[in-house]
């Protein structure tokens, strides 16, 4: 009984697990594991679209980083390329594509001084030669000094070189001077007024110490030239009185004594002593681009003014001495003609000298 009964069981515990199987077969659970099915796809391209996502943004970061780490470098490379210029010669001369890279064109943590000329003979800019070696000087001078980093250097542009810079700063004269600050575009006071000061290297070391805060010492090269000078006249002197040792009669003459004072007194009155301390420029650039022959200030002077104004003093005492000399003279015509011609010379020139001092000294009422 036990066994036909435990095989009674087993026979329908067979037939549920068909009719189960069977059931599985039908549509709803078909269904269902569709639907299971695409949860787990969906799972899947969500977890892939978050991976993406994730390393998307790592990348973006890493490039970021890259970028930042690449301008950071180009900087350093910049002032390294201005450092072995350097060292070749003190003052960088740049065309249009040095001057965008290394004035205009970011990052830069360095000032930099930038001379604009034009130094070719057929452009006939007398001063700018003269400029140039002050300009020399002062960047020499900063470049062999304790003060030397890696914050100031000293740069030229030719107008022959780089006439789209000039264009860029709508430059129409040479030369110029101008101040390129680490940050920000220059100032009106970055750019050197030598309509006024001149170009003299202490006027321009101490124009950059203004704008940059750099004190430079300017050392000047050894000018020769005059010892030689006096050597040789010293030696022509000697020479002179050797060979003239038996008849010295010429050193007693007052008319040689009084043409060597008059000469004396005339290079002192006309500023050759103010020319020897401060060593002005022979001539310098006007306001419309010609050349200037007089200072426009009465805190400075050239060197061919000092000569002009040597001139018209001598003129004017030539006049005076013809005046005086047309009193002493027996012959009434030519005496009347020396009068003449010494009251025309001490007019002419006297007027000349008051119109020098009137163009320096505008504010003084002097009519």
């Amino acid at each position: 009984l036990v066994h036909v009964t435990s095989v009674n069981w087993c026979r329908k515990a067979t037939s549920q697990e068909r009719s189960i199987q069977v059931d599985c077969s039908s549509s709803p659970v078909r269904f269902r594991l569709a639907r299971l099915v695409r949860m787990k796809l969906l799972l899947k391209i969500a977890v892939l679209t978050a991976i993406s996502l994730c390393l998307f943004q790592l990348a973006n970061s890493q490039s970021s980083k890259n970028a930042r780490g690449q301008g950071q470098q180009s900087l350093s490379e910049k002032v390294q390329q201005l450092l072995d210029m350097n060292t070749k010669r003190p003052v960088l001369r740049f065309n249009g594509n040095k001057f965008r890279d290394f004035v205009k064109s970011a990052p830069r943590n360095y000032s930099i001084i930038v001379m604009f000329t034009a130094m070719a003979p057929a452009r006939q800019c007398v001063i700018c030669r003269h400029a140039h070696d002050e300009y020399t000087i002062v960047a020499n001078s900063y470049r062999y000094s304790q003060t030397y980093s890696n914050k100031l250097f000293f740069a030229m542009v030719d107008f022959d070189e780089g006439s789209d810079v000039f264009q860029m700063l709508r430059l129409n004269t040479a030369p110029v001077f101008i101040h390129f600050p680490p940050k920000g575009k220059p100032k009106p006071a970055d750019t050197m007024d030598i309509q006024r000061v001149g170009v003299s290297a202490e006027v321009i070391g101490k124009w950059i110490q203004e704008r940059t805060d750099i004190q430079i010492r300017i050392f000047r090269p050894p000018n020769y030239s005059a010892t030689v000078a006096i050597l040789m006249l010293s030696l022509f002197v000697g020479g002179f009185l050797y060979l003239r040792r038996n008849n010295l009669d010429f050193l007693y003459n007052k008319q040689m004594w009084a043409l060597i004072a008059v000469v004396f007194c005339f290079a002192m009155v006309s500023g050759q002593m103010w020319n020897h301390i401060r060593s002005p420029p022979f001539v310098h650039k006007s306001q419309n681009g010609g050349i200037a022959y007089i200072h426009g200030s009465s805190q400075g002077q050239l060197v061919i003014e000092t000569y002009i104004v040597m001139f018209l003093n001598a003129m004017i005492v030539l006049g005076m001495v013809l005046l005086t000399e047309a009193g002493w003279q027996n012959d009434h015509r030519k005496s009347k003609v020396t009068a003449i011609v010494g009251l025309f010379l001490v007019v002419v020139f006297f007027s000349l000298i008051l119109s020098i001092f009137r163009s320096k000294a505008q504010g003084y009422p002097y009519r």
